[in-house]
């Protein structure tokens, strides 16, 4: 997948580091980062938290949360990403949670997934997907869309400490 070497070239370049908090995608995020050539140089790890539980045990969601609207949430998977980028000492964290099928979740139709990505400045960002396919295509889907997002924010960071460095023009 060229978005995961597109993202570690982009980590690489500023120093930086990721790692990643899976429930539905159970580790596909960290084999396709870790598929890609230098990935040592911006992978830190990963956390694959697919029981609800393992969310809040090991990344730190909030046990209320996750009580009221279940783990198919976009503030548990903005709190995933913290926890994981806490927990596994990077500059980023990515967390994918949604439902890939072939039963709904959580009052959750299949195809509902959040994918979201913390840095080491602001409040992160998270993505609200409505995906079609099968189990295995939900999945593949959610790993490029999450791998996108913070292609997306890196550049973005990058852009904005460009500007500050050359006075905001």
């Amino acid at each position: 997948m060229k978005e995961a070497a597109r993202v570690l070239e982009l980590l690489v370049e500023h120093g930086h580091t990721v790692a990643a908090a899976e429930s539905l995608t159970g580790g596909l995020v960290a084999v396709e980062l870790t598929a890609a050539p230098g990935a040592s140089k911006g992978f830190r790890g990963s956390v694959t938290a697919y029981a609800t539980a393992l969310k809040e045990e090991l990344l730190g969601v909030d046990g209320t949360l996750l009580a009221e609207r279940g783990a198919v949430d976009p503030e548990v998977a903005l709190q995933m990403a913290a926890g994981v980028r806490h927990r596994l000492s990077a500059d980023w964290g990515v967390a994918t949670t949604g439902v890939a099928g072939p039963e709904p979740q959580d009052g959750q139709p299949v195809g509902t997934v959040y994918v979201a990505v913390a840095g080491p400045v602001g409040a992160g960002k998270v993505a609200a997907l409505r995906l079609n396919g099968d189990r295995a295509e939900i999945r593949r889907e959610s790993v490029r869309r999450v791998l996108e997002l913070l292609g997306d924010e890196l550049s973005g960071n990058a852009r904005a400490q460009d500007t500050e460095q050359n006075g905001g023009n």
